[in-house]
């Protein structure tokens, strides 16, 4: 019974230790601006990025632009760059909707980008590319040169 009690203890000491130390080496949550550019239209708005584990993320962004309004969600799957401290690579995408005067309109974005963590100060920026595919009734069509830069306040 001793060993087990020693064993649950010793195991939830490191684990404890081993989640401290990795919260401090990243951020969880980041809130702050995110600009949408490229071919088109230029959007900007608030958004919020939250990592659910060491790899897991989800970005979602109101952006506002020409008379429209984007509501984006996309999932991203972070790796870490090596030799580069707080910075990490990343692929994903996710669903975009736009609603305009007389409608809305449905895109698939797919991304890939760079998220740096700035070690000083509880700051995060990020830079991806970001192309559309938009998803109609008739037609479709691709836009390949859509970019996307975020700058977060993290906790």
């Amino acid at each position: 019974m001793k060993k087990l009690l020693f064993t649950l203890l010793a195991g939830t000491i490191l684990f404890t230790f081993s989640a401290t130390t990795a919260k401090a080496q990243s951020y969880k949550t980041g809130l702050g601006l995110a600009i949408d550019f490229g071919d088109g239209q230029t959007l900007v708005g608030p958004h919020i990025k939250h990592f659910f584990n060491a790899n897991g993320a989800i970005n979602g962004e109101v952006l506002f632009g020409k008379h429209s309004t984007f509501l984006q969600a996309m999932y991203q799957y972070h790796g870490q760059v090596k030799g580069a401290s707080g910075l990490k690579w990343y692929i994903g995408g996710g669903p975009s909707i736009q609603l305009y005067d007389g409608g809305s309109s449905f895109y698939l974005v797919p991304m890939a980008g760079l998220d740096l963590k700035f070690k000083s100060a509880p700051l995060a920026a990020s830079f991806d590319w970001r192309p559309r595919l938009y998803l109609g009734d008739n037609n479709s069509d691709f836009n390949a040169g859509r970019f996307g830069l975020g700058f977060r306040y993290t906790f």
